[in-house]
């Protein structure tokens, strides 16, 4: 399974719409996906998607639901988790609940091809969690001057935590693939000056009328208009992730995920 977390420096670039897009066009392309929405402070992945989650994470940490009782079936194919305030109980997890949570995680991996991680925007201990976990980080831009210094912050955080982090740029709301290219290779030029790692290209997505209309309606809207610039352009970046297979792990996602859970199999 290859996990991905979808993050920016700021709100309001698009990044839960990249998040609910791009899980749909992975799955158009054959893959089994789950997205996990964790954002803690504005869950809201389920309004996006146009779907209504009737469990969350808190129920399958309790114990009330298995975790495969919470995830949900979303348009397009996909599943959805929703996180809400589980997320923090994820963290804090310890004992015989995180060990059974951890045996319900290994059979998710067993049936999912790529997991996406939906974060908060900015580099609070919950954000920065999901991005340690995650096998590649997308981080969603825009032209905006303030949409940029952020997401340079955002990377500078990252890499101080986790130096081998894979970090690729979307460039969101952009005139085109020029503006996309010139941009990205400002924010990648200040990354390799200053922090001397360069960010990688994931690709642009145009400003699109018809896809902020059908946004405005709670559709997604690759599945609204696959034709859409916009849904032409988070295609393109499904491609780019299936294109490039990611170094190998020595350990899976559950793995990782046990240095998450706070108190877990300290004998381990």
């Amino acid at each position: 399974m290859r996990t991905y977390a979808v993050t920016s420096g700021k709100g309001g670039v698009g990044k839960t719409n990249i998040s609910a897009n791009l899980a749909i066009a992975l799955a158009d392309r054959g893959q089994r996906v789950v997205v996990f929405d964790a954002d803690i402070g504005l869950a809201n992945l389920d309004v996006v998607l146009g779907s209504r989650t009737q469990y969350t994470l808190q129920q399958a940490l309790t114990g009330e639901k298995r975790l495969s009782e919470v995830i949900q079936v979303g348009p397009g194919g996909i599943r959805l988790i929703a996180g809400g305030s589980g997320i923090e109980s994820l963290i804090n997890l310890s004992g015989p609940k995180a060990e059974a949570f951890l045996t319900q995680l290994n059979e998710l991996e067993r049936s999912t091809d790529i997991l996406i991680f939906d974060t908060g925007a900015g580099i609070d201990e919950n954000v920065m969690t999901f991005l340690g976990a995650a096998d590649e980080i997308l981080l969603v831009a825009t032209p905006d001057p303030a949409s940029l210094t952020d997401g340079y912050a955002t990377a500078k955080a990252i890499l101080a935590r986790k130096p081998d982090a894979s970090i690729r740029v979307v460039m969101n709301m952009v005139d085109g693939e020029q503006q996309g290219r010139m941009i990205y290779a400002k924010l990648t030029s200040i990354s390799q000056q200053f922090l001397g790692v360069p960010l990688k290209y994931a690709g642009f997505v145009r400003s699109d009328q018809q896809a902020l209309a059908h946004i405005r309606q709670r559709q997604p809207f690759y599945i609204a208009n696959p034709h859409l610039p916009a849904s032409l352009d988070i295609k393109g970046i499904a491609g780019v992730l299936l294109g490039e297979g990611l170094p190998q792990r020595h350990q899976s996602f559950t793995e990782r995920m046990k240095g998450v859970i706070g108190g877990l199999l300290k004998a381990s």
